[in-house]
C-alpha cells in the first residue's frame, strides 16, 4: 500500500498526521509512506526527524489585510498558485498512491485536490469543531471526511457521510500515571494542582494573570501550580520578583519557561489552564482533565472558540474568552477547586466521557479501506 499525507503550517496539523502514519507503519511495515508539505513550515522539521520520506510544494495561504506587505505576500500567493498543480502531479505520478490524505493547512488543499482529479481515493482529517476552508473545500468530494469533533458537521457540505474519527494523543500521555507523576513534581500531600500554559511561544493574556494569581496563593498548601510562560512571556519572572516572590523559590509554585515533562504535569493536574487548540482539548479530554479554556482570538475562523464551546456545552470544560479574562475570575475558579473538588472532578469525568482514545486506529481502517476499493 502507498499513501501520501499531505499537511502543514503548525503542529495541530502535522502531528496528528505523523501519529497516523506511524500507527500504519506499525500495522503494515511494507507500506510505502510519503509526506507532501512546504520547505519553510515546522513540517520541514518534524516530518524527517520522524523518519518519513518528504518532498515540498511551494504554495502560501493569503493574509487576510490590505497592508501594503499582505498585498505582496498575497500576489506571490497567486503566482505560485499557477504551478503547484504541476509540482503536485509531477509527485503523485512518480509516487504512485493509493491514497491521499489531507490533515489541514494551505499545503494539503492542491495535493488533495490534484490526488481527486487523477482519480485516487482522498481523504481529510479536520482537527477543529469548526472547519477550516481548506477541509470545508475539500469534503465536498472527498471520498473519506474524519472529524475530530461532532459539532464539525454542520458546517460542512460533504460528499462522503463524516466519520468522528477522534484526535490521536501522545502514547507518553496516555501511559502517564497520576500518583507517580505526583511524587515526580514532590507533591506528597493532597494538594490539587493547577497547570497552567500557553503553548511553547506562551499566552500573553495567561502570562498577565497568573503573574497575579501566583502571588495571591501564595502558601496555601491547598495548592500547587506549575506554569509554562513560553518565548514571549520572559516578562514573568521580573514581575513575579516585582510582587515579592522568587520565581525560582515559590515554595508551592514551579514556574519555568518551557515545560519539558508536560505528560507527568497534565498526569498530576487537577485543572488546567490553556488556550482551546484541537490537540490540547484531545489530550485533556483522552486524561479527563478539568480545564480553563482561554481560545485565542487570533486564530482562523475563531475556532478555538468553537473548539471550546464544544465542550463547555456538555459541562466539560469552564470557558472564559480572553476579552472576559481577569485575575479575580480565576482566582475564584481556584478557589473554588481547592474548597469543592467533587465538582471538578465532575467535569473532568465529562471530557473523559467526550475522548476518543484510539484515534489512530480509526484514522488507519479508514485509509486501508480506501487502498482496498
Amino acid at each position: 500500500m502507498r499513501v501520501i499525507f499531505a499537511a502543514g503550517g503548525t503542529g495541530g496539523h502535522i502531528n496528528p498526521a505523523l501519529a497516523a502514519a506511524q500507527e500504519l507503519r506499525r500495522r503494515m511495515p511494507d507500506a510505502a509512506i510519503l509526506f507532501v508539505g512546504t520547505a519553510e513550515k515546522m513540517e520541514s522539521k518534524l516530518v524527517p526527524k520522524a523518519g518519513f520520506d518528504f518532498k515540498t510544494i511551494k504554495i502560501s495561504g493569503f493574509q487576510r489585510s490590505f497592508a501594503p506587505e499582505d498585498i505582496i505576500h498575497n500576489l506571490g500567493t497567486l503566482r505560485r498558485l499557477l504551478f503547484v498543480t504541476g509540482q503536485c502531479k509531477r509527485i503523485i505520478d512518480e509516487f504512485k498512491p493509493d491514497v491521499v490524505v489531507g490533515f489541514g493547512g494551505y499545503v494539503s488543499g492542491p495535493v488533495v485536490r490534484t490526488a481527486h482529479k487523477c482519480g485516487i481515493k482522498t481523504a481529510v482529517h479536520e482537527q477543529n469543531a469548526f472547519p477550516g476552508k481548506t477541509n470545508t473545500a475539500l469534503s465536498k468530494y472527498a471520498d473519506a471526511v474524519m472529524l475530530t469533533s461532532e459539532n464539525a458537521e454542520k458546517y460542512l457540505k460533504s460528499a462522503a457521510k463524516p466519520i468522528l474519527t477522534g484526535l490521536p494523543v501522545r502514547k507518553e500521555l496516555l501511559c502517564a500515571d497520576r500518583t507517580e507523576a505526583r511524587k515526580k513534581l514532590g507533591i506528597t500531600d493532597g494538594a490539587a494542582v493547577v497547570l497552567s500554559t500557553g503553548g511553547s511561544l506562551g499566552a500573553e493574556s495567561i502570562n498577565n494573570v497568573m503573574c497575579d494569581v501566583i502571588p495571591h496563593f501564595k502558601g496555601d498548601n491547598r495548592l500547587f501550580f506549575v506554569h509554562g510562560y513560553g518565548q514571549l512571556g520572559r516578562f514573568v519572572p521580573d514581575k513575579l520578583r516585582e510582587k515579592g516572590l522568587d520565581p525560582e523559590n515559590i515554595p508551592n509554585a514551579r514556574v519555568s519557561e518551557y515545560i519539558f515533562d508536560m505528560a507527568d504535569c497534565m498526569a498530576a493536574a487537577d485543572l488546567i489552564i490553556s488556550r482551546a487548540g484541537a490537540s490540547s482539548l484531545a489530550e485533556i479530554e483522552a486524561l479527563g482533565k478539568t480545564s480553563l479554556l482561554v481560545p485565542s482570538p487570533y486564530v482562523s475562523e475563531n475556532h478555538q472558540y468553537h473548539n471550546a464551546m464544544a465542550l463547555a456545552e456538555k459541562e466539560a470544560a469552564i470557558v472564559i474568552e480572553q476579552k472576559n479574562l481577569t485575575s479575580e475570575k480565576v482566582i475564584g475558579v481556584i478557589t473554588e477547586l481547592a474548597e469543592n473538588p467533587k465538582k471538578f472532578k465532575r467535569i473532568g469525568d465529562n471530557a473523559r466521557n467526550l475522548a476518543v482514545v484510539d484515534a489512530q486506529k480509526k484514522i488507519c481502517d479508514i485509509i486501508v479501506s480506501l487502498a482496498e476499493q
